[in-house]
């Protein structure tokens, strides 16, 4: 598709294509119009040229996942079962352990699949339903870290009126409005994707699915399809990105006006976590659309090494790091590991 098309691709994978390639679609429809269908299975893409090493490359890719698995679930379990912990900034970061969770085993059947045996077809059904899966849960891990974000800010702006502010329901209402936002805005592509013919393209780019793959493939009009994407990627990581940055240029506003130079390096210590689940979900997702964008000469393996790193960096760290810099998890990881000891 590179010289006759030109796509614009967020990390996330959602594309916008330009006209070219709506008219390249419908010349094909033309041709192939005689043999429309929708294909059974779809054909995943591994690593070119590595499939010698899949084997090897089962072990790194295995052991994320199994951190990412289990370093969510325990924060999950750690925030459930500790009653004092049931405060705004540890139930949003239940949300995000929930919704890197979802990530995770949305794209870990068919990569783990590909590595281990070698099996890279999936049923245009499961395909569909991975892509739903994989979007939704990463825009609603976009929607959490800007939850996060301004409750750092109301703890800092006005620490005396947090727990009045960011009460139990309130915190409910937002996690299910945050749930219902990423399954609305994306529940109409998979059925937009239904309906439009396929002319005897079914072989994908990645490990997995997702709608930029998936909207090459058809030779009918994707026109609805690609304004969509860009209406999503708009009101979903744009918008809750371009928040965020607000968020904290508010948080340092308020922290510089703390006379206390202590006062203003504590402010600033119960974000640090927040701002590496930030950097660590935006930073491989722009990394990943730049290399797509401007080293046009990168090995294909390459690129599809970083687009598999990127989901999983976020689940893979992000648990570690709350870890590592929140005391009251990192006890109640304590507590649980020697239970099972001592049980």
């Amino acid at each position: 598709m590179e010289g006759t098309s030109r796509e614009y691709e967020d990390g996330i994978g959602f594309t916008l294509s330009h006209k070219n390639h709506h008219t390249e679609n419908l010349a094909l429809g033309m041709i192939f119009n005689s043999s429309y269908f929708t294909p059974e299975t779809f054909f995943l893409t591994g690593l070119p040229g590595l499939e010698a090493v899949y084997p090897w490359l089962a072990i790194p890719f295995g052991s994320m996942y199994f951190v990412a698995l289990v370093g969510n679930s325990l924060i999950l379990v750690v925030i459930h079962g500790n009653p004092s912990l049931h405060q705004p900034m540890y139930l949003f970061l239940g949300m995000l352990a929930f919704s890197e969770l979802g990530v995770s085993a949305s794209t870990l059947p068919t990569v783990m699949s590909i590595f281990l045996f070698n099996a890279n077809e999936i049923s245009f059904n499961a395909c569909l339903f991975q892509m739903f899966s994989i979007h939704s849960f990463s825009i609603m891990e976009s929607a959490v870290l800007l939850a996060m974000s301004v409750d750092r800010f109301i703890a800092i702006y006005s620490p005396l009126r947090y727990t009045a502010i960011l009460t139990l329901p309130r915190i409910a209402r937002t996690g299910v409005a945050i749930a219902l936002k990423s399954v609305v805005v994306m529940f109409p592509l998979p059925f937009l994707l239904k309906r439009l013919p396929f002319c005897g393209h079914n072989t994908l780019s990645h490990s997995y699915c997702l709608h930029s793959d998936l909207i090459q493939l058809p030779c009918g009009n994707t026109r609805p399809n690609s304004i969509l994407g860009l209406c999503i990627v708009t009101s979903t990581f744009g918008l809750d990105s371009l928040l965020i940055v607000i968020s904290y240029v508010l948080i340092l506003h308020t922290v510089l006006g703390i006379a206390s130079g202590e006062g203003r390096r504590k402010a600033l210590n119960t974000c640090v976590s927040h701002i590496c689940a930030v950097l660590v979900y935006y930073v491989p997702m722009i990394g990943v659309a730049m290399v797509h964008r401007f080293v046009k000469h990168a090995a294909p393996a390459v690129r599809l090494l970083l687009a598999n790193v990127y989901l999983l960096v976020p689940p893979v760290v992000n648990p570690i790091v709350y870890s590592i810099k929140t005391k009251q998890i990192r006890h109640g990881l304590v507590q649980i590991l020697l239970q099972k000891k001592c049980s």
